[in-house]
């Protein structure tokens, strides 16, 4: 009865991982943007309509939007001369930029469909050597957060962990082997959210070229980066972010290679 049991629970695991593996190799295509294969689950006006969703309360939890118009019209300005002068005019996303009040939290972020984010705390210490605000830097900023929506990395990510979730339930119900393929999709998780971020930068810096900017300082935004997380920060095996030291090779090669 027990091997009856067994081999039934098997196919039954089996039958689980095969259907993860279809579904997910029938999601895959080719970003156009990135040229990169990916599976993505979600259409552009799913994307779109979960950003606009979760813009609200994701402004909420950075202290709601900041109160200065001039500030914001400032990203906005900005944020509009990235998309106008290149591919993400065409994309379809209807990008909007918003400047959060949070003076601590020194972060910017992007929301699947071109909701993007940059919290005070960031925008203030973008500034030059006389203390004005460095547009370039902000376009540095904003830039890799459009690419972070241009190479559907919300999307993929989602895909993903559908994927991998469903992946552990087949090896849970197959052979007990859940915790050994949730871990290993923890790991793939991680390795692809460092990549996502080098994708963004070179991204960001074709967009910021295009635009008219100096890549250049998308540099010092790294730096700024690197200050910020002290000399406590965390390993780049244990964080979905790479290393800045790793980002600001990456950046300097893609400005060579856009400008060569």
């Amino acid at each position: 009865m027990r091997r009856g049991n067994l081999k039934f629970r098997l196919l039954i695991g089996v039958a689980i991982v095969a259907f993860a593996y279809l579904k997910q190799c029938s999601q895959k295509e080719t970003n156009k943007y990135t040229g990169k294969t990916q599976a993505v689950s979600l259409s552009p006006d799913q994307e779109v309509a979960i950003g606009l969703q979760q813009a609200p309360s994701m402004a909420q939890q950075h202290g709601g939007l900041h109160p200065n118009t001039k500030y914001q019209q400032i990203v906005d300005l900005i944020g509009k001369k990235l998309v106008d002068n290149s591919v993400a005019k065409k994309s379809g996303y209807p990008f909007e930029f918003h400047l959060l009040k949070d003076p601590n939290t020194i972060n910017a972020f992007a929301l699947p469909g071109g909701q993007i984010f940059i919290t005070f705390a960031l925008f203030s210490k973008l500034v030059n050597q006389n203390g004005q605000l460095n547009e370039d830097m902000i376009a540095g900023v904003l830039g890799h957060e459009i690419g972070h929506v241009l190479g559907k990395h919300s999307n993929e990510r989602i895909t993903n962990a559908n994927f991998w979730k469903l992946l552990t339930m087949g090896a849970s119900v197959g052979a007990d082997l859940g915790e050994l393929a949730n871990g290993i999709g923890q790991k793939t998780l991680l390795k692809n959210g460092r990549g996502d971020e080098l994708e963004s930068d070179e991204l960001g810096v074709k967009l910021m070229l295009d635009a008219g900017y100096n890549p250049e300082h998308l540099i010092g935004v790294m730096e700024i980066l690197k200050a910020a997380a002290g000399p406590n920060r965390v390993p780049e095996f244990q964080s979905t972010h790479p290393d800045p030291e790793n980002r600001i090779e990456k950046i300097k090669e893609a400005i060579k290679r856009y400008r060569g």
